[in-house]
């Protein structure tokens, strides 16, 4: 696949939940989605009031470097939390994983195209370019209500598993796909993860990448 950056002079569709979303037609995605319980509620509390407080001082559009700062405080926050493996860390057992895997990789081609991801215990990093006429929040809520359903079903139990919203980022040149695929392929080793408590996959663009 051909796969293409952020292009600041095409259309954008701002979506917003609880967090804000840019898309963009056939435009390269890193997101991260996680588990309900991956994050303390009083470390999440914070981080909400924080951010609250910030953007307040730096409504959007913002320029490159306001932008670059928000991750480094924010997105940054909550990657090291999760890394830190709160919860249940039900994705560290082989079986959750490879439901997770299985529905990445299921549509493959016909609604998106995926170049990496890795299922981590409570979270999931994953760099793709959805196909049109499927956008981002179609397919997480796809991807989410699937393992869901299928996890819960091997718990024996009910429930939510995934947390309501994601984080997601347009890639914007090829030096910023270049250190996320280096990010998702070198996670578990900043995480302290064994062999056996992840899932990575890559696909030929991904590991061209050194």
């Amino acid at each position: 696949m051909q796969w293409k950056c952020f292009n600041p002079y095409a259309d954008i569709r701002h979506t917003e939940n609880r967090l804000p979303h840019w898309q963009q037609e056939e435009a390269v995605y890193f997101v991260t989605f996680r588990l309900s319980d991956s994050i303390p509620a009083h470390l999440l509390r914070i981080w909400e009031g924080e951010r609250a407080a910030w953007l307040r001082w730096n409504p959007e559009p913002w320029n490159p470097e306001t932008e670059r700062e928000y991750h480094e405080r924010f997105s940054g926050s909550i990657e090291q939390w999760l890394d830190d493996s709160h919860g249940e860390c039900l994705l560290r057992t082989p079986e959750y994983a490879r439901i997770v895997g299985e529905a990445l990789a299921y549509f493959e081609g016909e609604r998106v195209h995926q170049i990496a991801w890795v299922v981590m215990p409570n979270h999931v990093h994953l760099l793709f370019t959805p196909r049109p006429p499927w956008t981002l929040e179609k397919l997480l809520h796809g991807w989410k209500s699937f393992t869901s359903h299928e996890m819960n079903k091997r718990l024996q139990r009910e429930g939510r598993l995934w947390q309501e919203d994601y984080f997601d980022r347009l890639i914007r040149d090829s030096g910023h796909f270049a250190n996320v695929v280096r990010y998702i392929r070198r996670n578990s080793l900043k995480a302290r993860l064994r062999d056996g408590e992840y899932l990575l996959w890559e696909s030929d663009i991904a590991k061209a990448v050194k």
